[in-house]
């Protein structure tokens, strides 16, 4: 069984901080540079998911979308485009992950309770068994978004920890990467 690494919007524009706010897990791009490596050395398919907002004054436009060097893609591995949470829908991410006989995907990225849960989700509901690096994902405190209650948001490690803890369990299965780059 092949097992794909999905990246998920590890762009430039998440630099933001004015906009996006605070974040948790300063150590998350890292961790994802540390799983891309683990999967080149072996050969295994990794996709690139990359987001273009169609919300006027987002960051994520124009030089935002770049993906950040720290995970730069390499000459043929692909760099699929969306402009809504899911990496599936809009893409044809589910018809490459067929091909590549991947029953198995490892998603890490950005947001933690946006793009990396939806795809996570739609991933599960798809029959691909998930496995989440949850270190190698970071939550922001969304400045510009408040609470359903009518407040600000939690910090940034709380609503991380929530989106993981919603996922855990149903959808996928959430490793450090550590764990995961001893299987």
């Amino acid at each position: 069984m092949t097992d794909a690494l999905i990246l998920v919007d590890i762009q430039t524009a998440f630099a933001d901080t004015a906009y996006w706010g605070a974040r948790n897990n300063p150590d998350a791009e890292a961790n994802a540079a540390r799983l891309l490596a683990h999967w080149r050395e072996r050969n295994r398919p990794v996709i690139f998911i990359r987001h273009i907002s169609t919300t006027p004054g987002s960051p994520l436009k124009g030089d935002g979308t770049a993906i950040q060097p720290i995970v730069a893609p390499q000459s043929g591995e692909p760099v699929l485009e969306k402009s809504v949470n899911s990496a599936f829908i809009g893409t044809d991410l589910e018809a490459r992950l067929h091909a590549l006989d991947a029953r198995a995907v490892t998603i890490c990225g950005l947001t933690t309770p946006h793009c990396v849960s939806t795809t996570t989700r739609m991933a599960a509901n798809l029959g691909f068994d998930v496995t989440l690096a949850h270190d190698a994902c970071a939550a922001f405190t969304q400045n510009v978004q408040t609470s359903w209650r009518g407040g600000p948001l939690p910090d940034p490690q709380t609503i991380h920890e929530a989106a993981i803890d919603a996922l855990h369990g149903e959808f996928c299965t959430a490793l450090a990467t550590d764990a995961i780059l001893q299987r």
